[in-house]
């Protein structure tokens, strides 16, 4: 059975540009992680328009983001994921809704827009699952994570809610 797991928020308020999601993947031997959907919604405004998002990947010095121990989906799966929750700078963690960005060296991996009146919605094909490697237990300054991110301040910032589903592999 596939070890699935889902980080989701709801009726969150956000800070201008923001990352909405950090996923650190753990140190070596353990499992690499695929990214199989991402969304976005907000229940807050009426009024139609364009918000930009991004699925980024960074290095090192990430964003401060509340701790978020990831949900399994899979309810008969014995073990919880090898991701937990954690505030920042910490490998195998998970983290939502930053207040302090990093500065470390990101990479745009996709980028989009989408009306917040329908949402957005993102379940690659087969061959576009994002897939990060565990990483080198060495040393925190060479890990990567991937974040979910608002490139631009939104404009309500209030009655977001956002999330992903990971596999471990």
């Amino acid at each position: 059975m596939a070890r699935e797991f889902v980080v989701s928020i709801s009726n969150s308020t956000v800070i201008s540009t923001t990352t909405l999601a950090l996923i650190l993947p753990a140190s070596g031997p353990n499992p690499s992680l695929d990214f199989l959907r991402f969304w976005v919604g907000q229940n807050a405004n009426a009024t139609s328009a364009q918000q930009r998002i991004n699925l980024r990947t960074q290095i090192s010095s990430w964003p401060t983001c509340a701790a978020f121990t990831p949900k399994k989906l899979k309810q008969a799966e014995p073990n919880a994921s090898v991701i937990t929750g954690f505030v920042s700078n910490t490998l195998a963690g998970a983290g939502i809704n930053a207040t302090v960005e990093g500065a470390g060296t990101t990479a745009i991996i996709w980028e989009d827009t989408f009306n917040v009146l329908n949402g957005w919605l993102f379940v690659p094909t087969p061959p576009e699952i994002i897939n990060m490697p565990s990483n080198p237990p060495v040393t925190v300054a060479t890990a990567m994570g991937l974040e979910m991110q608002f490139p631009s301040t939104p404009a309500t910032l209030t009655g977001w809610a956002w999330g992903l589903t990971f596999r471990e592999c």
